[in-house]
Parts: C-alpha cells; sequence; structure tokens
C-alpha cells in the first residue's frame, strides 16, 4: 500500500524583507514585543527561521525596521498648507500611529537618537526653519516639538494599555472626575474647578491644542 505524503504548505509570495517587517508588525499589534518571536514569526510565513535571518540579523534590527516602518509611513502624507499646519499635520500623523500601534513609543524611547528618530527630527526641524526660527535656536526648538509629539503620544497609548480593551472610557472618566470633584476644596481648589471639562476631554483634540501653544511659542521667536 502506498503511503500518501501531504506536501509542505507554500508561502503564497516571495519571502522578502518588506514581508518579513510588515508581518512583524502585525505580530506585534496583536501580541506586543513578547510575542514577536522568530519562531512566531517564521509560523505566520509559513517559512523556517533560518530564511528569515537571511534578511534579519535579530530581534533588534527587525524592532528597528518595524518601528522605522511605521514612522516612515505615518510620515508619507504631504500636507498643504503653511508651517504651522504641516507640523500639525506630522504631529497627529505620528499621534495616530503610536495610537495604533502602541508599542512603538517604546521603541522609540528605547533608541531615541537611532535610526528612525533623525527620520522625524528631519521632517519637524524643516518646518521649524520654513517658520523662520533663527538658525541659532533650531536645535532647541524642533527638540522641544518632537519631544512634545512623541512624549504626548506615548501617554496616550500608555493610558489606552492600563484602561484596556474591556473598560468604557467615558465611564473611567466619569468615575475619576467625580473623584476630583469630591477632593477637599481648600487643598484642591483647582482640580476641582476642571473635574468637568476633564471629564468632556477629547484626547487628540488636547494634543492639538498642545501643538498650538508650543507653535504659539515659535511664533515670538520668529522676526517680524
Amino acid at each position: 500500500m502506498t503511503s500518501v505524503t501531504t506536501p509542505p504548505r507554500r508561502r503564497a509570495e516571495a519571502l522578502t524583507r518588506g514581508r518579513i517587517v510588515e508581518v512583524a508588525v502585525e505580530l506585534l499589534d496583536t501580541d506586543g514585543e513578547g510575542g514577536l518571536t522568530f519562531r512566531a514569526l517564521a509560523r505566520a510565513l509559513a517559512t523556517g527561521a533560518g530564511a528569515i535571518y537571511w534578511h534579519v540579523a535579530n530581534k533588534d534590527e527587525l524592532l528597528a525596521a518595524a518601528t522605522d516602518a511605521v514612522v516612515a509611513d505615518a510620515l508619507a502624507t504631504e500636507s498643504a498648507g503653511d508651517p504651522a499646519d504641516r507640523v500639525r499635520a506630522v504631529a497627529l500623523g505620528l499621534f495616530d500611529a503610536i495610537d495604533e500601534h502602541p508599542w512603538v513609543a517604546g521603541q522609540l524611547s528605547a533608541s531615541s537618537w537611532q535610526a528612525t528618530s533623525p527620520r522625524i527630527f528631519e521632517i519637524v526641524g524643516r518646518q521649524v526653519r520654513d517658520l523662520g526660527v533663527p538658525h541659532a535656536r533650531w536645535f532647541t526648538v524642533t527638540s522641544v516639538l518632537v519631544q512634545y509629539v512623541l512624549g504626548a503620544a506615548a501617554q496616550n497609548a500608555a493610558n489606552a494599555r492600563i484602561l484596556g480593551p474591556d473598560v468604557d472610557r467615558d465611564e473611567f472618566l466619569g468615575a475619576v472626575s467625580t473623584t476630583w470633584e469630591e477632593l477637599d476644596p481648600d487643598e484642591y481648589a483647582f482640580t476641582r474647578t476642571v473635574a468637568e471639562q476633564m471629564r468632556s476631554h477629547d484626547d487628540r483634540e488636547q494634543f492639538l491644542a498642545g501643538i498650538d501653544l508650543v507653535l504659539a511659542g515659535i511664533s515670538t521667536l520668529a522676526p517680524g
């Protein structure tokens, strides 16, 4: 009796570095950094780990490539308008990208001067230059903008991760707002007065308001 052997499952497309990075992003989105292993990646790609190592040396390189891919995609959209409008567009692109891929925040924080960060610094810096900021202030002003964008986006992603998918945001903010309203009126006079604003705030609008505050400060540096 002739035995029948099941043929190995074939990949639907050629294995490339780009495809590996694409699947790595998907794994990071669903399982986090801990879920990104070469075994899981090989299984998702229907290949062997050795084939992946041909394109990517190790997990650190893979994480850097995945981060760079997400950031490059976020910065790819051309924005019309003046330099301030372009700053807002870049900032929102990064905010939304980190909101969608929360693991990116940790990667940017861990490698602040590595490959991806100069990409962000360059595009923000060009807008700072076009806003008329004196050359001697370019580094400081660009750094402040980048730090605000990445810091606020990272905090937003961290908040979402803490709440988790099963927690209703409106209910959570309502409960916190009520707690603020019940604080001691002498010790927390200010906090009590903004409790309702905290309850109804929109994270994205609040982020953009921060960008506008930074831009207002920058405008005082430009001649004329």
